[in-house]
């Protein structure tokens, strides 16, 4: 690479780890990333094999090179392509899960989903409770909920056939049982309606018209896996709720994922369906609304 992507800087960029993670973070900086520090650390730890906290102390001591592929992988970043379909990995929890194009990446406000499902299961009398992950893209919810529970029967189905591709990957390589469906969340698994104990799923939420700014969202992640199908972003899931309310047994929870403006509305849905006997939400890292927990109710006159 002859070209510097930073005005005013000209020749090779260079190699030493401490000029090329300097360089790499004002390219990054100057491309609108937010995180340019980390992201030029990371990608300095991928092209060496090494993890983070030893790519810190490489960084210390100055005396190593990087790879000539590390300014590509800078520019390929600086053009806003996903961290984590330049590196092939993204972290979940405990995981390190397989990722790239035609997959959504798994955000850290998910985890707090997990955190809600594990507490409910810790919490069952069921030494073996039956959880089914909706709409699961990578397989992250399943396979965490199977990493830190592994007791539990874990179902989780994929409509999209390249999403489905990398769940079944990801559940392959860390050898987690989960059976991967690939079809429509909202007819999946009727051979257990009214067991299940927990339904986690991640929707697609975002309103039509409503584009994302980043452009790694609006670019690289699939429309699938992004796009509620209404002008609230609740339609599908409302379907997935009710989807939900068929699997789970009396008693039975439900975690929802939503963007922070949909909370009530969300709820308001839910109460209306009476489906649920009671549901409410809950904040993400950052106190903003993120995942709704509703209760299924009495099946009644369910046959």
């Amino acid at each position: 690479m002859t070209t510097s992507l930073l005005a005013g800087e000209a020749g090779e960029p260079p190699r030493e780890i401490r000029a090329a993670v300097r360089w790499a973070t004002r390219v990054l900086d100057a491309s609108g990333i937010a995180s340019a520090p980390v992201d030029a650390l990371l990608l300095a730890a991928h092209v060496l094999g090494v993890d983070p906290p030893e790519a810190r102390r490489l960084l210390v001591l100055g005396d190593t090179e990087l790879p000539n592929r590390y300014a590509g992988l800078v520019t390929e970043r600086a053009t806003r392509v996903p961290l984590q379909h330049l590196t092939g990995t993204a972290h979940f929890r405990s995981l390190t899960l397989a990722v790239g194009p035609g997959v959504f990446i798994p955000r850290p406000e998910t985890e707090v989903l997990v955190g809600l499902a594990l507490a409910a299961l810790r919490a069952s009398s069921d030494p073996a409770p039956v959880v089914v992950d909706l709409a699961t893209g990578s397989g992250a919810i399943a396979l965490a909920v199977k990493a830190e529970f592994p007791s539990a029967q874990v179902y989780a189905v994929e409509l999209d056939p390249l999403a489905h591709g990398w769940a079944v990957a990801n559940r392959d390589r860390l050898g987690l049982e989960v059976e991967m469906r690939l079809g429509d969340a909202l007819t999946a698994y009727p051979e257990l309606a009214g067991d299940v104990a927990v339904v986690t799923c991640n929707p697609p939420y975002i309103p039509d018209g409503q584009v994302p700014i980043d452009p790694e969202v609006r670019d690289h992640d699939p429309e699938i896996a992004l796009y509620g199908r209404s002008a609230d972003g609740l339609a599908l899931p409302r379907a997935m709720a009710t989807a939900a309310a068929l699997l789970l047994g009396p008693g039975g929870r439900l975690f929802m994922e939503h963007a922070e403006t949909q909370g009530s509305g969300l709820l308001r849905s839910l109460a209306a369906s009476g489906d649920w006997s009671r549901a409410q939400d809950h904040a993400d890292l950052t106190g903003r609304p993120r995942v709704t927990e509703a209760v299924r109710g009495d099946l009644g006159s369910r046959s």
